[in-house]
């Protein structure tokens, strides 16, 4: 969040929300979400999941030998009362990391990358200011093993937010680490920002570039943008954080956008090892996982594949807040979700 006036009044509302007695209201509601009976339908469980606080949700099933299925409840812009559709532009957070993660793997293949090459070696700038940096390599990074900081847990990232990427990697730099590189394991966004900007480095253009080209274009993906500069803004879905009116759709987070759609297919093509050239699933295989969430201020994201079923279900949702039960909800409601496909399944 770049905006001030989003800062102070997200900085308000984290001191409001910490604050009140929460916990005797959240877990009702989880509660309730979890122990309602099964809806017959996916969209009466979309429906439910508005009655119990989302803005907005889409969901797309791909369920191999069946037509697609989309699916969307609540409001795609609550303020100028557009409902909610299931073409609608998203910010899918982290689940872009699998998009980085297979074109690592398709440089590695191709000899431009070595995955035991240490981040000094592709950093050298960095020797001092990351610490182990001589220890850290790039299969560790892609695997969250690195031991670097998580700049987003930096305690200045949301009251004085970076405004560009020196910025935010200035506040995962100087600190110590948080293990010794290979000993643990540390979810760190971090990691993925230094991958991207090694792609950038390799290659000679950006790697937002690289991954249209190597990735989205061969997959037929022509809703999936690396920019909010790409797309008209109508076209995204509203984000809203719970107890501010703001719309966070205008923020731009460097992240991918896609339609639930898009996003389904790069999962299925990820999955069935469609999206890889001969040698490459076996290198993604050993350093990043098949399924991810996304999180920002104003949305959430689940894309997994479930091979039972051999089908792709995303979630979208566009409504948080600092408590973190709206995760819970959306992580509930997915869980449903699946179980209604499942069962549906099993009676066919």
């Amino acid at each position: 969040m770049k905006n001030k006036k989003h800062v102070g009044q997200f900085a308000r509302i984290l001191f409001i929300m910490a604050s009140i007695g929460s916990l005797y209201f959240v877990p009702w509601i989880l509660v309730k979400a979890w122990i309602l009976p099964l809806p017959e339908t996916v969209q009466e469980q979309l429906n439910e999941g508005i009655d119990h606080g989302f803005d907005g949700m889409i969901v797309y099933v791909d369920q191999a030998g069946k037509p697609p299925e989309f699916y969307a409840a609540g409001w795609h812009d609550r303020k100028k009362k557009i409902p909610a559709y299931p073409e609608a532009l998203f910010k899918i957070a982290s689940i872009t990391k699998l998009y980085v993660a297979v074109a690592t793997s398709k440089l590695v293949k191709a000899g431009r990358l070595s995955l035991d090459k240490t981040l000094s070696e592709y950093f050298p700038e960095l020797v001092g200011r990351i610490e182990n940096a001589d220890k850290i390599t790039l299969r560790m990074m892609l695997q969250h093993r690195s031991g670097i900081p998580n700049f987003v847990d930096h305690p200045n990232y949301w009251t004085n937010p970076p405004k560009n990427k020196q910025e935010t990697l200035e506040y995962a730099l100087d600190l110590p680490a948080d293990f010794e590189p290979g000993k643990s394991y540390g979810y760190s966004n971090t990691n993925y920002m230094l991958i991207s900007d090694l792609i950038d480095k390799v290659v000679g253009y950006t790697h937002q570039r690289y991954i249209k080209e190597n990735i989205l274009i061969p997959l037929g993906l022509k809703n999936t943008y690396t920019s909010l500069s790409e797309v008209d803004i109508d076209e995204v879905m509203s984000g809203y954080y719970e107890g501010l009116d703001d719309d966070f759709k205008t923020e731009d987070t460097g992240l991918f956008l896609a339609t639930a759609e898009d996003v389904g297919i790069f999962l299925r093509a990820l999955n069935d090892g469609s999206v890889f050239n001969e040698g490459e699933k076996e290198i993604y295989s050993s350093i990043y996982v098949y399924e991810h969430t996304g999180l920002l201020p104003g949305y959430q994201s689940i894309a997994k594949y479930h091979k039972d079923l051999d089908a792709v279900v995303i979630q979208f949702n566009n409504t948080t807040n600092f408590d973190g039960y709206e995760w819970n909800l959306a992580e509930i409601i997915y869980n449903r979700i699946v179980k209604i496909v499942r069962r549906r399944n099993a009676a066919d």
